[in-house]
C-alpha cells in the first residue's frame, strides 16, 4: 500500500527557470502589452504567468476593457497597458523576477526596483533588492537608500544606511544626495552620537541642506530646518563659536533664537542643566572644547 502513496519529486530547477526566461518580454504567445515609460518601449507578457504571481497585475488584468459596458465580460483586457512613470529597465526587472523569481539588478535601477517591487505587493523581490543595496552601498547613494528605506518602512537598510553615514560623514554631507533629503531623514541622521563630524562642521551642513531644501520647496529656511535644527548640539560650541553662528543667524534665521540662548545659559551655568541631556553629548566626531568637562547634562 505504502507504493501507492504519492510523491512529489523536484526536476532541474534550474533548467526550468532557464525555459522560462525566454519569455520574458518574448512577443510570441504573448497576450498582453504594456508600453512603459517615457521612451513608450512595448514590453509583452503572458497574462497567466503575471496573475498567478502578482495580486496587482491579476486585478489590473481582470479590469473589463474601457468603454466595454460589460464588466463581466469573459474577454480580458489585451491592452496595452500605459505605464509611463517607471523606466523600461526597472519594469522589465519586475517582469524578469516575475518569471523566473530571480532579478538582475545594477546601482542605477535597484532603489526604483525596490519601489516597485513596494508598490506590486513583492515581498521576495522587496528582500532582493534590499539586499543587493546593501552589498553595494556607497557614499554618492547612501542618502538615497535612506530615503527610500524610511518611505518604504525597511527597517533593516535603515539601520545599514545610518551606520554607513556614521562611518563617512563628512564625505556623505556633501553628496547630492544629503541635500535631497527629507527634513524627517535629517533629523533622524543627526540623533545619532556617533556620526563622525564634528558639531560646528554639522551645523555649516544643515545650513546649507535648509539653503537649496528653502529654494526647492519655496518655504523660509526657518520653516523647512525646524525638525533638523532641533537635533544641533549647540552647547557643544565654543563661545567663539556661538558669535559667529548668531552672525550667521542673523541672515537666514536658520536657528531660533531660544536654541542659541539655552547654549549660551550652559556656558553661563557651567552645567547641562535645562538643556535637553542630548544636545549636550558629544559626538564620536565632535573636537574636544575646554568647556566640555563642564556640561552635567540631566535627563529632560
Amino acid at each position: 500500500m505504502a507504493g501507492h502513496c504519492p510523491a512529489r519529486l523536484q526536476g532541474d530547477v534550474a533548467a526550468f527557470s532557464a525555459a522560462l526566461r525566454t519569455l520574458v518580454n518574448n512577443p510570441q504567445f504573448s497576450d498582453v502589452m504594456f508600453v512603459v515609460g517615457r521612451e513608450q518601449q512595448k514590453v509583452f507578457a503572458h497574462r497567466c504567468v503575471l496573475a498567478c504571481r502578482c495580486q496587482a497585475f491579476r486585478g489590473m488584468l481582470g479590469q473589463a476593457p474601457v468603454g466595454s459596458q460589460d464588466s463581466s465580460s469573459s474577454i480580458p483586457p489585451q491592452g496595452p497597458f500605459i505605464l509611463g512613470n517607471v523606466q523600461p529597465e526597472v519594469f522589465l526587472a519586475v517582469i524578469e523576477f516575475l518569471y523566473t523569481n530571480s532579478v538582475t539588478l545594477n546601482s542605477h535601477i535597484a532603489l526604483e526596483v525596490l519601489t516597485s517591487s513596494v508598490e506590486y505587493g513583492l515581498q521576495d523581490l522587496c528582500k532582493l533588492c534590499v539586499k543587493f543595496i546593501k552589498d553595494t552601498l556607497s557614499v554618492e547613494q547612501v542618502c538615497e537608500a535612506l530615503q527610500a528605506a524610511v518611505t518604504y518602512g525597511q527597517v533593516d537598510l535603515q539601520q545599514h544606511c545610518l551606520a554607513f553615514i556614521e562611518g563617512c560623514t563628512a564625505a556623505v554631507v556633501r553628496t547630492q544626495g544629503f541635500r535631497e533629503l527629507s527634513d524627517v531623514v535629517l533629523a533622524r541622521v543627526l540623533r545619532s552620537d556617533r556620526l563622525a563630524m564634528d558639531e560646528l562642521d554639522l551645523v555649516q551642513a544643515v545650513r546649507e541642506w535648509a539653503n537649496v531644501s528653502s529654494a526647492v520647496l519655496e518655504r523660509p529656511v526657518p520653516e523647512v530646518a525646524a525638525l533638523p535644527v532641533r537635533e544641533l548640539r549647540l552647547p557643544l560650541l565654543a563661545p567663539s563659536e556661538l558669535v559667529t553662528l548668531e552672525s550667521y543667524n542673523q541672515q537666514d534665521l536658520l536657528i531660533p533664537v531660544e536654541n542659541i540662548t539655552a547654549a549660551w545659559r550652559a556656558h553661563a551655568l557651567r552645567r547641562g542643566s535645562g538643556v535637553p541631556s542630548q544636545l549636550c553629548r558629544p559626538r564620536r566626531g565632535t573636537r574636544p572644547r575646554d568647556h566640555h568637562r563642564h556640561l552635567e547634562p540631566h535627563s529632560k
